[in-house]
């Protein structure tokens, strides 16, 4: 990181071109890489179409089939997607771009990744199925590198450096391995009701399934995305995606984003669940001061509410530690941590990562899964994390993510009449707040047109997510066309 904050200084180089950094950037360094003095015009020109006449044969068929046999719930553009390598993903027809969008935060390695390949073949061929009837080696040395690394780095109540060989014999934490982010959610809010009924039970000394319990309420926040679902649906806030669809699961409170005073009034003592993510992904990037995350531990402390950190894209080393709130004191940790998106670079898992206090309240037959904790899920996941935590690797993140924050604080000063004046979000989990709602979609087609995938988040804003092992170069580029967007936009 200090490399690049020298770098950082006057020494400031002009726009480069696509090659001037090297072939296709692979593996460049963040050390060195340069800083320019002015927008970037090279990519005005579009030199990817999406207009009718620009829609091959080839192209079209695909499309007519997935219009004919597929459920419309996706707006998509008209390009088809056939390989992918690093950061680059080809279409049908040849073109080539760069995805800055990683799948939406889940390429964390990149496609056609050679570790993930070998593993994949290795294990589809030994056991790719069970069920959870049966043990398997993998699910158990997966759960164990994520509870370790959690204590070594900090998370979960533990702080930095913690061992894993307590005095009782447990791990102090225990894994539920689902296929997805939603499920993970869904998994972690039934084990916050069951908790809750468990406390109300012992504080009234009535039964748990007593339907007199009115602890049951969930709180979530503003801006919130933790799934479609209809649990995971009911604490995700935007109205376009729960109108259509209510009514939903009952008892559900919403608040702000680093609003302390409200807190009182909103997490009460009906209250057993309270959900978070402490960097808002689809809803904007938004990030949860630490302050307010103590502060937020602190009520839930005191009426007895399992707090839930939603990390499904902000965690796994995406901000520079394996968690986001890592870096926050451990009197604003969670109980549990809900987890999927990287962990398995493509292939789905999920898992709820929680306390031993809270885990112990759920026994044999209270949750389950067919599919979930697989030995080729598992064994990917395994592999994944094991790199996605090498000291080096992350470091590289660290440095890539300034690098990444230093051209988009450019942006904001070169375009200030577009972009609010402060970059959103940490680590590789940014975005670019816009002052007109209606630009960051059109800036997002811009960039494909100009053979870059970006994503917008929230109402307003531009996301970046690019894979975790992306070059400098990779990133100058991105920036360059994004800033030629920016440029033909300001001039329209």
């Amino acid at each position: 990181m200090r490399a690049i904050a020298r770098h950082c200084a006057p020494r400031i180089l002009g726009c480069s071109s696509r090659r001037a950094l090297g072939a296709r950037y692979m593996a460049t360094q963040v050390k060195g890489a340069p800083l320019p003095d002015k927008p970037c015009t090279n990519y005005a020109s579009v030199t990817h179409p999406e207009d009718p006449s620009s829609i091959t044969q080839k192209v079209q068929e695909v499309l007519d089939r997935s219009n004919a046999y597929i459920l419309p719930v996706y707006a998509r553009p008209p390009i088809v997607l056939a390989r992918g390598k690093g950061s680059y993903v080809w279409d049908v027809n040849g073109r080539e771009y760069l995805d800055f969008s990683a799948g939406i935060a889940v390429n964390a390695l990149g496609h056609g990744d050679a570790g993930v390949v070998e593993v994949l073949k290795t294990h589809a061929s030994t056991l790719l199925h069970t069920s959870n009837v049966y043990h398997h080696e993998h699910a158990g040395k997966l759960a164990e590198l994520l509870i370790t690394l959690t204590q070594k780095e900090g998370g979960l109540g533990f702080a930095p450096g913690s061992s894993h060989a307590l005095t009782d014999g447990t791990s102090g934490a225990k894994v539920f391995f689902s296929n997805s982010g939603t499920e993970a959610n869904e998994g972690a809010l039934k084990v916050a009701r069951k908790v809750g009924k468990v406390r109300w039970a012992a504080a009234t000394g009535k039964a748990q399934d007593d339907p007199a319990c009115d602890k049951i309420e969930i709180v979530c926040f503003a801006n919130a995305f933790h799934g479609r679902s209809m649990g995971a649906l009911s604490v995700t806030t935007n109205p376009k995606y729960q109108k259509p669809f209510t009514p939903l699961i009952p008892g559900v409170k919403v608040g702000h984003l680093n609003d302390s005073v409200g807190l009182e009034s909103l997490i009460g003592e009906k209250t057993c669940a309270v959900i978070v993510e402490p960097v808002q992904g689809e809803g904007g990037i938004h990030a949860a001061d630490a302050s307010w995350l103590r502060a937020l531990r602190k009520r839930c402390d005191e009426v007895g509410a399992v707090l839930i950190y939603d990390e499904i894209q902000c965690g796994l080393y995406r901000t520079g530690s394996i968690w986001a709130h890592s870096s926050v004191p451990v009197d604003g940790h969670p109980d549990i941590v809900t987890i999927a998106k990287p962990l398995a670079n493509g292939y789905p898992i999920g898992a709820v990562l929680m306390r031993d206090s809270i885990a112990e309240v759920m026994t044999a037959g209270t949750h389950g899964t067919t599919f979930g904790g697989s030995p080729l899920a598992c064994a990917l996941g395994y592999h994944v994390l094991s790199r996605l935590s090498d000291e080096a690797f992350v470091e590289n993140v660290r440095e890539t993510s300034v690098y990444l924050r230093a051209r988009l604080e450019f942006l904001t000063q070169w375009f200030p009449e577009i972009l609010e004046e402060k970059v959103r979000g940490r680590g590789l989990i940014l975005g670019l707040g816009f002052k007109d709602s209606s630009h960051p979609t059109r800036v997002v087609e811009m960039a494909r047109e100009r053979g870059v995938l970006l994503l917008t988040a929230g109402s307003n804003a531009v996301r970046l997510v690019p894979s975790l092992n992306i070059g400098a170069g990779e990133v100058g580029h991105a920036m360059d066309v994004l800033a030629s967007c920016l440029e033909v936009l300001s001039k329209s």
